[in-house]
């Protein structure tokens, strides 16, 4: 018999800023719990961090057992491995993104033991902002529960037993009852449950185990509950804003281990879940470029409307252009139109103008009026097509400017959910100026911290996270802007996780004073672009599709027809060959940045040459070098690239 009451178990990985506010808040729960006659211990096992976790934690929790793996073994092997150094009686798994209330192990323990046939339970599990967590309560995902999940049913009718037996929507959040499957995140389990079943199945990685051991305990005579008078935050948990993209191919790789397990390898249950995921993935796309792909319907829509029109008025009806024209014109026009557009950057960079799309629309005239030249079958009328873009800038123009009113409208213009990175002394002097300057367009979500920075969370704000995870936050918490705080970030670093997330409409200040803040955002403000996002050619949309294009013809014929040519003017055929065909397959650029060996480049691709390479590389500092490689990220156009390569044979 163990001589414990309670052990809990935290299974870590990079992120000790979590696991701080984790530990913390267990500080006050299991001093509660002792008061009331309770013991308890904490147990801290490090999946191989990178982050020093556990050498910068320890300092400050000197009663908690920290175990330190030598690599990443997953979820449910860490910890089956810490299990056997605890001595709980009952024994409570984890995840180190949570807080949990001052009561919460208390209340647990007195729960678990007067029902002593409940094998294992779960807490009311919330997110940040307070909303509860349907994952937190589930039943067993069968072929009829998994297929009402994915396919939507449950959220069509969440009130319904038969749709939503899988997360339980049919229930009360405020009753406790018997379930069948818990959360990860929070897993209060018996020890002779544990062991009965031989603790967590090791054959998942990530995702799965917490349904397995559910269902295994409960093969062996268990309850499993969830108990509503305590609760826990979540903060990495499910949400609204977070994108469930590629939790669902892990969510698919877990359920074919279970159906294998369980349901004699269902071929129709693998069958309608990877269908069920599919569609998911496509609504989870449409709905993250949602916005963008209304503008873009409409301004099509006005543009082959005008095209009718103007077809009317010249021809006598709306079809009246020759046969063979359709639907060649409409769809041709479409393209150009689009392709212009896009190569303007008035799509997918950012927020969409007036501006960029006349300059777009203007561009597409041109190239029309270009093309009538060379197919004269399709002259019919250059009056149609001055009609057309005219009528469809100013169509187009109303569009956004109804979008843009309708913002203002709803308040999404001005809500400004902010997150700050980085906790240093200006940090609480942003955060107060912030909130007395702006308090009625301002909602301040939380702080982002870096590798370097753990040092007082009692500034009034929560930290929602790491920004290693910086794309998951944005999305995890709607941010819109990012106030980069701390003058030690790693900027290569940052510059990495902004080219993540250049398609997303969020703005970024690089300050250290509240002044900056101010004047970074009268400059957005007038430019309407997002200041560190844009500031790189490099990342936006057009250029990569013209820089892609680029490297795909020039390998593609470098490796064909101009093989003699490489043959003739190379010295290491072997090697430029390989280089070649790394451009072709995209790990490589013909054009980009030089790579010192001692440093990684912050952005882009390897160029066979480049602004370093033309220079005696030799004779160049790593400064010097780094200085020439953020030049061509900043200032790429496909002129340069052009420049470049002509100085190289020059040179050569």
């Amino acid at each position: 018999m163990t001589d414990l009451d309670l052990s809990v178990i935290i299974v870590n990985y990079n992120v000790k800023d979590f696991l701080y506010q984790c530990l913390k808040s267990l500080e006050k729960a299991s001093e509660v719990a002792v008061i009331n006659g309770f013991s308890t211990e904490i147990i801290v096992i490090d999946n191989n961090s990178t982050d020093d976790s556990i050498s910068y934690l320890k300092p400050y929790f000197p009663d908690v057992k920290f175990i330190q793996l030598k690599e990443n073994y997953g979820f449910g092997r860490a910890n089956n491995i810490a299990f056997k150094h605890s001595h709980g009686r009952f024994i409570l798994i984890l995840n180190p993104d949570t807080v949990v209330e001052e009561n919460n192990l208390l209340k647990m323990l007195q729960y678990m033991k007067s029902n002593h046939e409940v094998g294992a339970a779960g807490c009311k599990v919330l997110n940040a902002d307070g909303s509860f967590q349907l994952g937190c309560r589930r039943g067993l995902p069968t072929p009829w529960a998994s297929f009402t999940k994915l396919f939507g049913l449950q959220s069509l009718f969440p009130n319904s037993e038969l749709f939503g037996k899988y997360n339980q929507t049919f229930r009360s959040i405020d009753e406790s009852y018997y379930i069948d499957v818990l959360i990860g995140a929070y897993m209060f389990v018996r020890r002779e449950a544990f062991e009965s079943v031989g603790g967590f199945d090791e054959i998942y990685f990530l995702y799965g185990e917490d349904i397995d051991l559910c269902y295994s305990i409960q093969q062996k005579g268990w309850k499993i509950a969830y108990y509503h008078e305590t609760s826990i935050v979540h903060y990495k948990g499910e949400s609204t804003r977070r994108s469930s993209i590629k939790e669902l191919y892990h969510f698919y790789n877990a359920m074919e281990i279970f159906s294998k397990k369980y349901f004699n390898s269902s071929r129709i249950f693998l069958l309608i879940l990877k269908l069920g995921i599919t569609l998911r993935t496509i609504f989870a796309y449409i709905n993250k470029y949602k916005r963008q792909i209304v503008i873009i319907l409409l301004d099509l829509l006005s543009l082959n409307i005008a095209i009718m029109i103007g077809t009317y008025y010249k021809f006598g009806g709306i079809f009246n252009l020759p046969d063979y024209a359709y639907p060649t014109v409409l769809i041709f026009v479409s393209i150009i139109v689009f392709s212009s557009m896009v190569a303007v950057g008035e799509y997918f960079e950012g927020k969409s103008t007036i501006r960029r799309t006349f300059f777009g629309l203007m561009l597409s005239f041109f190239i029309l009026s270009s093309l009538t030249y060379y197919f004269k079958e399709y002259a019919f009328s250059r009056g149609i097509l001055l009609f057309t873009i005219g009528f469809t800038t100013l169509t187009s123009g109303i569009f956004r400017f109804l979008l843009s009113m309708y913002d203002r409208i709803s308040g999404k213009e001005s809500d400004r959910r902010i997150a700050i990175v980085g906790i240093n002394e200006q940090t609480e002097k942003i955060i107060n100026q912030l909130k007395s300057g702006e308090a009625r367009n301002v909602n301040l979500i939380g702080m982002i911290t870096n590798e370097n920075s753990i040092k007082n969370f009692e500034i009034g704000v929560p930290v929602i996270g790491n920004i290693k995870y910086l794309p998951k936050l944005i999305e995890q918490f709607g941010l819109s802007e990012i106030i980069i705080a701390d003058p030690n970030i790693n900027k290569s670093e940052l510059l990495k996780l902004i080219s993540s997330i250049s398609d997303k409409n969020v703005k970024f200040h690089l300050v250290t004073e509240y002044e900056d803040l101010l004047a970074s955002r009268i400059i957005n403000d007038v430019s309407k672009t997002e200041s560190l996002i844009h500031k790189y050619n490099i990342l936006k949309l057009r250029f990569k599709i013209l820089k892609r294009t680029f490297d795909l013809m020039s390998s593609f014929f470098l490796l064909t027809i101009g093989l003699p040519l490489v043959y003739l003017l190379s010295e290491n055929r072997t090697k430029i060959i390989e280089g070649i065909w790394k451009v072709f397959i995209g790990k490589f650029s013909l054009v980009g940045l030089y790579d010192t060996g001692i440093e990684k480049p912050m952005i882009g691709k390897i160029g066979l040459t480049g602004l370093a390479q033309i220079s005696k590389t030799e004779g160049l500092n790593p400064k010097i070098i780094k200085d020439l490689n953020e030049y061509y990220i900043i200032n790429y156009n496909f002129s340069l690239d052009v420049d470049i390569i002509i100085k190289h044979f020059f040179r050569k």
